[in-house]
């Protein structure tokens, strides 16, 4: 992905958000497309419009992180966008060489966070990693995601599930909220990894065969995956409303371990139970440690 490309793309999509009146403008005339001009949005940055125009369309000389807080400021970005934008808009050299390196290898997960998932035996749990394959689970994990470990491997990837499979559309209560956050985690890796052959393959893929996800990716959004509340419609469970936990694992930046857990007494925790208690005994899957191998190419 170009990131020069990226940064174009980002910025007007951030720009079209804002009306004149949302950051003290007057509005003149008719606009023939939404969002602010890039003459206003350079005057509310402190630049010149020449200045905002050469970065907006790719062009630009390196940017001072005054800069670009000041455009970022002048956009409204929150923190997940403010770092996105320092990203696209000065790639680090090195960084970006360590990021193909690490990106050719397979991820693993260790053991001992596989073990720690073995234990929490009411408490679903799975491991995502780049570009959200998912890595490891444990037996509630899979149960909740619709068996997982009985998926060929390139299926086993949040995104894919989400938008191509329709049990996995059926299981979100809120699935239009659901496939926003995940489109939005998919682009706030790309902008860490922006060379990366998998993720490439990736979109490829979900931009031809899905229409939501196309119009999702041009969007532009982006956002840190974090804590909250999800809705589902488990085919055994039921009705459930679960807390969900991302924890970042320290040995790999690019592995999250995602917890979920319902209120102590609720129904949905008295769900979980029964469903927990039907389940076999082993842990299954690339829990065992087996690497998710590489997507093809396009």
């Amino acid at each position: 992905m170009d990131q020069r490309t990226e940064l174009s793309e980002f910025l007007r999509s951030r720009r079209s958000r804002l009306r004149p009146e949302d950051v003290g403008l007057p509005q003149y005339g008719r606009r023939r497309v939404p969002g602010l001009r890039r003459e206003e949005l350079a005057q509310l940055a402190g630049v010149s419009a020449a200045y905002y125009t050469r970065l907006e369309q790719g062009r630009g000389p390196n940017v001072s992180t005054a800069v670009l807080d000041a455009i970022a400021t002048a956009l409204q970005l929150n923190a997940a966008e403010r770092t996105h934008l320092l990203r696209l808009a000065r790639p680090d050299g090195r960084a970006s060489r360590a990021s193909r390196a690490a990106v050719a290898r397979p991820q693993r997960v260790r053991p001992a966070v596989r073990h720690l998932m073995d234990q929490m035996g009411t408490v679903p749990a799975y491991v995502l990693g780049r570009r959200m394959d998912i890595l490891a689970w444990n037996r509630l994990g899979d149960a909740l995601l619709g068996d997982v470990s009985g998926r060929p491997p390139q299926q086993r990837n949040m995104a894919w599930l989400v938008f191509l499979d329709p049990a996995t559309r059926e299981l979100y209560e809120e699935w239009g909220a659901k496939a926003s956050d995940v489109v939005a985690c998919l682009r706030m890796y790309a902008g860490r990894h922006p060379d990366d052959p998998g993720l490439a393959a990736l979109v490829g893929e979900l931009s031809v065969k899905s229409p939501e996800f196309r119009a999702l990716w041009a969007a532009h959004d982006v956002l840190d995956k974090g804590y909250g509340v999800k809705r589902l419609r488990h085919p055994v469970a039921g009705a459930l409303t679960l807390s969900y936990e991302t924890l970042v694992l320290p040995a790999d930046p690019d592995q999250q371990l995602i917890t979920y857990h319902a209120e102590p007494g609720s129904p949905s925790a008295e769900a979980l139970r029964l469903l927990a208690s039907r389940l076999p005994g082993a842990v299954t899957g690339s829990a065992a440690g087996a690497p998710v191998p590489a997507r093809p190419g396009p």
